[in-house]
């Protein structure tokens, strides 16, 4: 999946100065910026979700081994889609490796959280196979649930200078 740096240039004109605190002042950072932060992320769970939940079912693991592993697998792709971008301006892998721990770790633990928490919690929904339309549905609801539950804590720390708003200094 390509990688919309357009919007980067958006976010770092609104996340520099003033220690990322935005041109607008602190707090004020647009639901447009936050949902794009939070859709970055959802990416990088979403692949690391679905590729866990193959490789568990592959291997004839139990529920509990492949949510561990989709969870792994979730923070591995978040924080791997992440240092991508940060790579590509040139910083060097240990920076851009912290930076992105500390973009992204709270969002993708949130964003897991409620996901697995609706799928755990589901009626059926561990036992379903991939195979299942009631796995995908579920997974989408999930991930759609995770999604508005997260967005508002990328807003509130892109509005103080954190999360996703470490990042935006590096994309210009």
């Amino acid at each position: 999946m390509q990688h919309d740096h357009g919007t980067h240039a958006e976010h770092a004109h609104h996340a520099q100065g003033q220690h990322g605190q935005g041109q607008h002042g602190l707090g004020k950072v647009s639901w447009r910026m936050a949902a794009q932060a939070t859709l970055h992320c959802l990416t990088g769970c979403a692949i690391g979700e679905i590729l866990g939940m193959v490789i568990g079912t592959a291997l004839g693991w139990g529920n509990m081994e492949t949510m561990i592993l989709a969870i792994i697998l979730a923070f591995v792709f978040g924080y791997a889609l992440t240092l991508r971008g940060i790579l590509r301006a040139g910083v060097g892998f240990r920076t851009a490796f912290r930076v992105a721990l500390a973009a992204d770790t709270l969002s993708i633990a949130v964003m897991e959280l409620i996901d697995n928490g609706v799928i755990a919690l589901w009626p059926g929904a561990m036992d379903a196979h991939l195979s299942d339309a009631m796995f995908w549905w579920i997974l989408a609801i999930a991930l759609a649930a995770a999604f508005v539950i997260t967005t508002p804590v990328n807003k509130w720390m892109i509005g103080r200078g954190k999360g996703h708003a470490v990042v935006h200094q590096y994309h210009h």
